[in-house]
């Protein structure tokens, strides 16, 4: 048999697209929103499925939006991913908002469940900053032209509807998972995975066609790390720990040598730190609660009859309210958190705080210092040599310039290591 006779049955056997074979799908849920740690997961669940083997790889998700620095970084790990990527938002009545829009349409296939819906990418705390609310008019419209061109090249690529994605920027268009498929914004409809699986198979992505009928589904876990960042990179416990770090500090300082609150504090603070790197956080309502904090401390040592603690109380309330974004759902403090902890604040500075300061200021009831003052007997002769009186139960030594004579009265006017000074006093 000739040479080339191999090569041409193996190039009419195969053809010019590949079949994968039937294999597993790996499977990872994204719920809530987008940041550091779900642009670490998604990464690290393309590189296990590649890994794996995979047939593809399903990302199921439901969020408000999020971090446009992470959107791009997990568009990107789309891009190049080497296993066909899956974005499938559901269940009912799961939505992509915001950072969900870009994800879902930079995926290979992009499929909902009915009744979900998908749009509003209007940008609002782009990066990491956050720092977009009260920018000028010019420098807003470059935010959404650049956001909007960003949207529409991921249409593009993926051979989507690139006008419906720069109105859901432009325009924070928003439609149903029915509608996205009359607009080609999406490539299908899937009630549960399972019927996913089956509308996919036989699908081509990237020369390669799709063979997952019978593919078993393997879910890929976050890692311990990955699920603590998710956990903590939220506001509500940036929150939290901002008023451990206020409590703690203040507490520390109030009462002396207690040291949890010290160290509670000074660890809460490290945490706060890192997450301000990360959360979008305005820098006005940061400022806000700085000064209500100031406000409360004054009020405790110089009392101003509750007029600056009202104060406090607003500034507080205030600059919780303003600390994050609220038109960013996805980063939106609710003031079921914000109202408790302001009353709670307050409290802490007018009854915990102000109870160890006035207690500080207290005069000394016990001790030493506390004989400084009173009348006692001399039990023996007291002179300059020396003598004795009995004071708190004890024996105590005495001096006195004046001679006083045993069952005289003496005044104590000084403690001088062990032996008290002492002169007569005269009826």
């Amino acid at each position: 048999m000739r040479p080339w006779i191999p090569i041409l049955v193996a190039g009419l056997t195969f053809g010019s697209v590949n079949a994968l074979q039937s294999a597993d799908a790996g499977l990872i849920n994204i719920n809530g929103a987008i940041g550091p740690a779900t642009a670490s997961y998604i990464a690290r669940a393309i590189d296990v499925a590649h890994a794996r083997k995979d047939g593809c790889l399903i990302i199921q998700l439901d969020t408000p939006g999020g971090l446009l620095d992470s959107t791009k970084d997990i568009v990107q790990k789309l891009y190049d991913s080497k296993v066909p990527t899956v974005v499938y938002v559901a269940p009912a009545p799961a939505r992509a908002g915001s950072a969900g829009v870009f994800i879902t349409m930079a995926a290979d296939v992009a499929a909902m469940a009915p009744h979900t819906r998908i749009g509003a990418a209007h940008p609002v705390s782009l990066g990491a900053s956050g720092e977009v609310e009260k920018t000028d008019d010019v420098m807003k419209k470059k935010q959404e032209n650049d956001t909007s061109s960003f949207a529409e090249s991921i249409a593009d690529k993926r051979n989507r509807n690139g006008e419906w994605a720069r109105s859901a920027v432009v325009e924070s268009a928003s439609i149903t998972a029915e509608k996205a498929l009359d607009l080609k914004v999406i490539d299908l409809i899937a009630k549960d995975i399972p019927d996913l699986l089956s509308q996919i198979d036989g699908r081509e992505v990237n020369g390669l066609k799709l063979d997952t009928a019978n593919s078993k589904v393997v879910e890929i876990p976050m890692t311990a790390r990955e699920s603590f960042l998710h956990l903590v990179l939220r506001p509500e416990v940036m929150f939290v720990l901002m008023l451990v770090v206020i409590y703690g500090i203040i507490g520390e300082l109030s009462s002396p040598g207690a040291i949890l609150p010290g160290v509670a504090g000074a660890i809460a603070l490290i945490l706060v730190l890192y997450m301000s790197a990360i959360l979008p956080i305005n820098i006005a309502g940061l400022a806000l609660l700085g000064l209500a904090v100031v406000l409360f401390v004054v009020d405790v040592y110089a009392p101003t009859h509750g007029v600056l603690t009202f104060g406090g109380i607003v500034a507080f309330f205030l600059g919780a309210l303003m600390l994050f974004n609220r038109a960013d759902p996805a980063f939106r403090l609710s003031v079921a958190y914000i109202i408790p902890a302001t009353l709670l604040t307050a409290a802490f500075f007018i009854f915990v705080v102000g109870a160890g300061v006035r207690a500080q200021r207290l005069p000394v009831r016990t001790g030493r210092e506390t004989m400084l003052g009173r009348t006692v007997a001399a039990i023996s002769p007291i002179d300059n040599k020396g003598g004795k009186v009995f004071v708190e139960g004890e024996y105590w030594n005495a001096v006195s310039d004046a001679r006083a004579e045993p069952g005289q009265p003496v005044e104590i006017i000084g403690v001088e290591g062990l032996t008290l000074k002492v002169k007569p006093k005269h009826t």
